[in-house]
């Protein structure tokens, strides 16, 4: 390689608002590589970046996650040591609007008041008026509700007004996004990127699918594309909620195909949970790997 790590990223502005991205300088040094376009490799590998994005940045951003930084300095370096056999990047997008289920301006409680981020809101206590909805959607707020305990899913969490669209939160971390079109450019390889989280009825912490819709989407795309890679590797945040829901639904989809399942790798080292849910996040984890052969690994321990 010609380009330094340091030529590239700058780790002292990880998850800073001063870091710029000056693509331009990026894309001249990627094309000084001389590295064959990734349409050439026969073993074909993908990286799965969940939600690389400001807003969940510690120390700028709305919903930062404990470690983030450290993360993506991991992330960044594994994508620069496997550049020549890094063959695609799938980065996914949290995008929401103010107006959504899970932020603050859809509830009132009984005093008019907004409820504070963090609060859990059940179905029980919408009923009863201890929660009502502030924009008239009620029935298809309590269908929600009702959805997600009669399914088991998470509880409806308010989260803080995160990933708005057209805020910086909502941008890819700058350095990252230096990395990410460097590969691009080295390699000749498109990035693809997936919004989610844009229906306001429901929140979508997976890539594939939301918790509970009416229309019940299914990302196929992001399936397929899946299926036609022999390695895939995943990263990002929150390990807790967004990694974890984006493993776990790629899983269901593919749970009777062990051939698929065991090419799954989880960089533990480039993704953080949310604070509170370290063992549960953990322990879930495991199952996974117990069930369907998925890889839990160091991002120092892999090579493509």
């Amino acid at each position: 390689m010609k380009a330094a790590y340091e030529d590239i990223v700058n780790t002292n502005h990880i998850a800073s608002f001063v870091s710029r991205e000056n693509i331009a300088d990026i894309l001249a040094l990627a094309q000084r590589e001389h590295i064959a376009p990734a349409s050439q490799d026969v073993k074909r590998s993908l990286l799965l970046a969940i939600d690389v994005q400001n807003d969940f940045m510690e120390g700028i951003g709305s919903l930062g996650v404990a470690g983030s930084k450290g993360d993506v300095r991991r992330l960044t370096k594994w994508m620069y040591r496997n550049i020549k056999s890094l063959t695609g990047v799938i980065c996914s997008l949290d995008c929401h609007s103010m107006m959504q289920i899970f932020h603050p301006v859809w509830w009132l409680d009984e005093e008019g008041k907004h409820p504070a981020p963090f609060t859990i809101i059940s179905y029980h206590d919408a009923v009863n008026g201890v929660w009502t909805v502030a924009n008239g959607e009620t029935g298809r707020s309590l269908e929600y509700l009702r959805n997600l305990e009669f399914e088991g899913k998470k509880q409806l969490c308010i989260w803080p007004y995160h990933c708005l669209e057209g805020t910086s939160g909502a941008k890819l971390e700058s350095e990252f996004t230096k990395m990410l079109y460097f590969h691009a450019a080295a390699r000749n390889a498109k990035p693809k990127l997936v919004y989610k989280g844009q229906n306001p009825y429901t929140e979508m912490y997976g890539i594939i699918k939301a918790e509970y819709d009416q229309e019940h989407f299914v990302n196929h795309t992001v399936l397929n594309a899946i299926r036609a890679y022999d390695a895939i590797f995943i990263a990002g945040e929150a390990s807790s909620h967004c990694v974890l829901a984006s493993v776990e639904q790629i899983l269901e989809h593919y749970a009777t195909d062990r051939s698929i399942t065991s090419r799954i790798t989880v960089l533990e080292d480039c993704m953080s949970p949310i604070a509170g849910f370290e063992n549960s996040t953990r322990q879930r984890f495991e199952e996974l790997k117990d069930t369907y052969g998925v890889q839990i690994k160091k991002s120092t321990e892999v090579a493509i």
